[in-house]
């Protein structure tokens, strides 16, 4: 398995002061910044677009930015997050008329493919993608809002996708996304998430090195 990666959402960041916070939370030994890309389509809220991630390279961050969209359609917003800057960008099958077609836009694009599977959303989608695409997120949470709590049954699944993935032989992050914190995150990494989603847990915290640590120990059963 590839070494833990830790990935605050920014959904739960202060927005008025958004490139300090990022800048504070990667100093703090985070690894990723996340982007939760709602549209009040696919999901009922709305978040943010293309020109943040712009903001934030040009403001100095060099850290990969995961882009998770729960938008639909998808592929007319693809292009515009790889020239903001985008490393990795996901997306939910349902919310696309043809899942190959995304991938190798995304791909082609210059980024990371990934998909990304809703709580009640099977896995046997990966039977036709798991060959093509460098990221498998798995929603512990209904999307749409930051803050709720973990759903238990995505251990489970966790398991499951774990196995899929081993078995293809590729090095393909399985990433976890909802209610992650400090006291499940050793139970979601045994379960075989090696990407870890977290936003109320550590921008809500008074301290963000102190909390991506005890994220760490726990990962690595400490």
């Amino acid at each position: 398995m590839q070494p833990a990666v830790i990935a605050p959402s920014i959904l739960s960041a202060d927005f008025a002061r958004l490139g300090e916070e990022v800048d504070s939370v990667l100093a703090a030994g985070a690894d990723w910044v996340h982007f939760d890309v709602m549209d009040n389509h696919y999901v009922p809220n709305l978040t943010i677009g293309p020109m943040v991630c712009e903001a934030l390279r040009r403001h100095g961050v060099t850290a990969p930015i995961d882009v998770h969209l729960m938008v639909s359609p998808v592929d007319r917003i693809v292009s515009d997050f790889a020239a903001a800057g985008a490393t990795y960008v996901s997306f939910h099958p349902e919310a696309t008329e043809h899942v190959d077609r995304t991938i190798q836009l995304i791909r082609e694009s210059g980024c990371r493919p990934g998909i990304v599977f809703n709580p009640a959303t099977p896995l046997a989608w990966l039977d036709y993608t798991l060959g093509s695409v460098d990221l498998v997120l798995l929603m512990s949470v209904n999307p749409g809002f930051g803050g709720q709590k973990f759903i238990p049954s995505a251990l489970e699944k966790l398991s499951e996708a774990r196995r899929r993935i081993d078995a293809s032989g590729r090095e393909v992050r399985l990433e976890i996304d909802g209610g992650v914190k400090v006291d499940n995150i050793g139970a979601i990494a045994r379960a075989g998430a090696d990407t870890f989603v977290a936003g109320s847990a550590i921008f809500g915290s008074k301290d963000y090195a102190a909390t991506v640590a005890a994220m760490r120990r726990a990962i690595a059963g400490g």
